[in-house]
């Protein structure tokens, strides 16, 4: 496996592995991915990855997005990582999250956050490893399917920018 930039040749795997993500209904509010024109419009260029095995299958991929266009935000971002469902366990999201925080510190980034479902354990153990920390809970903060979820909010903060 190695990590390298999320390019247009990867929309197809990148969009199905989030779809598959999004249909196990412990990833995200979202029930449908989005194109790739939006996906490409919503996701800063300079932060995106895929990993991809020896025959460059994508199997996973991480990218942010801005929180605010406020400048007091410049160096805030909220990623997204998403793991093909038959390449889990294999160190893929970690070595995503690597390259992220990579990227992003070069770039000034100074905090990473996301929300994470408390049932997505996997994801929140990954995440753990990686130098995130839960810093918080919306409680019932949205429907999924008609209920109420939790959404637990972790943050990376970055030991050499800031």
């Amino acid at each position: 496996m190695h990590v390298a930039p999320l390019l247009a040749e990867h929309a197809a795997q990148v969009l199905a592995i989030y779809q598959a993500g999004l249909d196990e209904g412990n990833s995200s509010f979202e029930t449908t991915a989005p194109g790739w024109a939006d996906f490409d419009a919503a996701k800063l260029p300079a932060h995106r990855f895929v990993a991809l095995d020896e025959n460059g299958a994508v199997l996973g991929w991480v990218a942010v997005s801005r929180v605010s266009d406020r400048c007091a935000y410049a160096g805030v971002v909220e990623h997204s990582v998403y793991v093909h469902p038959g390449a889990r366990g294999r160190g893929v999201g970690g070595a995503l999250l690597r390259a992220l925080a990579e990227s992003t510190e070069a770039a000034g980034i100074w905090t990473v956050q996301s929300g994470i479902f408390p049932e997505n354990t996997a994801s929140l153990a990954v995440h753990a490893k990686a130098g995130f920390r839960v810093i918080g809970t919306r409680e019932r903060i949205g429907r999924l399917n008609g209920v109420w979820r939790d959404v637990l909010l972790v943050e990376r903060r970055s030991p050499v920018v800031g």
